[in-house]
């Protein structure tokens, strides 16, 4: 709200003090921002636009529609046919525009304060100690971790091995490769143990037509 009512004071103040004066110019009264008060010295009439224009500032609504309004009506005023006439029509009119503002800020939750200070964070010997490392001697420091040295070099060397057998080991295209070859060559052989089998056959039948043939010859010479 603050910041509000900071930016909307120096928008009726303006650049440099334009507007205050531009507004002391057309209403002929003296004015005089400071802090979160405004003090005119005029005329009643002049006072009564002050006024107003101060309030609708406050309203968000910038003092330049007025000091536009203001400066019309001045000018009309000299034009003696127009002084009995409604000035509405020369006057402009200005429309509200919905403008994007910024959202609000998420409100910062406040840390609560208690009335008791944190708690200690341990030490390192208060670590030791309830772990039971305290009143292990040097030795034995020394041969725990001269193991877990031998264990690292166990696993390495464990996996070592498995990449060497890993390079001798057939891979699964070779391997897929040579079923498919296996299986055409048992068809191949099986193809040609068919072709053999009737072909045998074949030969067979032909014996015995030229069998049966010849016992019909020898029949029929008996007979003659």
């Amino acid at each position: 709200m603050q910041e509000k009512f900071v930016k909307r004071r120096q928008r009726l103040v303006g650049p440099n003090g334009s507007t205050l004066k531009a507004i002391e110019l057309l209403t002929k009264c003296y004015v005089l921002v400071q802090g979160q008060t405004v003090s005119v010295m005029g005329t009643h009439k002049g006072i009564k636009v002050v006024q107003r224009l101060v309030e609708d500032c406050m309203k968000n609504i910038h003092p330049v529609y007025h000091i536009k309004e203001l400066m019309i009506k001045r000018e009309l005023e000299k034009d003696p046919a127009l002084v009995e006439e409604n000035w509405e029509r020369f006057l402009p009119q200005f429309k509200k525009r919905n403008v994007q503002r910024k959202a609000r800020r998420a409100a910062i939750k406040k840390k609560s304060k208690s009335l008791f200070p944190p708690e200690q964070t341990p030490r390192k010997e208060d670590l030791l100690l309830e772990s039971g490392e305290y009143f292990v001697t040097e030795e034995q420091k020394q041969m725990k971790k001269a193991k877990e040295v031998l264990e690292k070099r166990e696993m390495r060397t464990a996996e070592r091995k498995r990449e060497r057998q890993q390079a001798f080991e057939p891979s699964a295209e070779n391997s897929a490769k040579k079923r498919h070859a296996g299986t055409a060559e048992s068809a191949g052989s099986a193809e040609s143990a068919s072709r053999d089998s009737i072909s045998a056959i074949a030969e067979r039948l032909q014996v015995r037509t030229k069998k049966g043939a010849k016992k019909s010859a020898g029949g029929a010479a008996h007979l003659l």
